[in-house]
């Protein structure tokens, strides 16, 4: 029984160990490429930042970093230490996250969605759990770069988009495609004419040029070999909706937005735009610990 537990403690003398706070530390270096930054924003002195860092190396076997002047850059085995960082202490905040939610009464989704994204879609997907008294949604909106960063660091658990994003790190869920039609006042569609005829008769309210929406008008416009009066392009589909209802001109939107004044008459849609569609995406990360919540509207939509 001695040699069997003195042979056990040997074999676990000799298992690597690795320290949180020397990979939070790496982590911090290696994101600032700078010792002496990532020193003041932990909050120590850099000859002991630098300690941690080399201690880290050593149990390691591994140069994580090449000392260029001041910067540190990484090497090879840095970047594979980084990537397994980011999975480590992506997986402790989703730990936190996921049993601070489990100890309390009322479940919450977070939800961030584009500032320009139609609120009449939002609506559309959250209904299912507004007005649960067992239910807290948080709304967020903001630009796709904010949203994206909050939905990796697991503050929100959901982004709303008309676009998906770029990337590997992150699943876009195609929830719905609208199609896109020109809406503006009645008073603007006098006369039964051909849609040719009437883009370019008409001010138009556009898209902004960056938009995926408005690559497709393009496309559009250039096979029927017109020439256009503008009247506004605008990144907002609650602005496009208020314009609209000013008389501006004619709206290129999906239907959806100005829902209401199509219902009251105040607006209406003249012309479906072929090849045209606005599609919505839910956006997520993988997850272990998935939100319930979450799921069930996934699958509602």
């Amino acid at each position: 029984m001695t040699l069997f537990r003195a042979f056990r403690s040997d074999k676990a003398n000799d298992m690597p160990e690795l320290n949180y706070h020397h990979l939070r530390y790496f982590r911090a270096v290696a994101r600032a490429e700078s010792l002496t930054r990532a020193a003041e924003a932990l909050n120590l002195a850099p000859s002991a930042l630098s300690a941690q860092i080399r201690a880290l190396e050593q149990r390691l076997g591994q140069d994580l970093f090449d000392r260029q002047g001041r910067r540190m850059v990484l090497t090879e085995a840095g970047r594979i230490a980084l990537a397994h960082a980011d999975t480590i202490f992506a997986a402790g905040e989703e730990l936190v996250a996921t049993l601070r939610e489990a100890g309390r009464g009322q479940r919450v989704l977070r939800v961030g969605a584009l500032a320009t994204l139609s609120r009449n879609f939002q609506l559309g997907f959250l209904r299912p759990v507004l007005g649960r008294k067992d239910v807290e949604v948080i709304l967020r909106s903001g630009s796709m770069a904010e949203l994206l960063r909050d939905l990796g660091s697991l503050a929100l658990d959901v982004v709303l988009t008309s676009e998906p994003p770029s990337g590997g790190a992150f699943v876009a869920h195609r929830l719905a495609e609208q199609p896109v039609s020109l809406v503006g006042k009645p008073s603007l569609f006098a006369g039964r004419v051909t849609l040719a005829e009437r883009l370019a008769a008409a001010p138009l309210i556009l898209p902004a040029p960056e938009s995926g929406l408005r690559a497709g008008f393009e496309a559009l416009r250039e096979r029927l070999g017109l020439t256009l009066e503008i009247a506004a392009e605008v990144d907002d589909m609650a602005m496009m909706r208020l314009l609209a209802r000013e008389g501006v001109g004619l709206a290129v939107l999906p239907p959806i937005v100005v829902r209401d004044e199509l219902a009251s008459g105040e607006l209406q849609e003249a012309d479906r735009l072929p090849g045209l569609v606005q599609p919505f995406h839910a956006v997520t990360v993988p997850r272990r610990f998935p939100n319930p919540l979450l799921q069930a509207l996934l699958r509602a939509a």
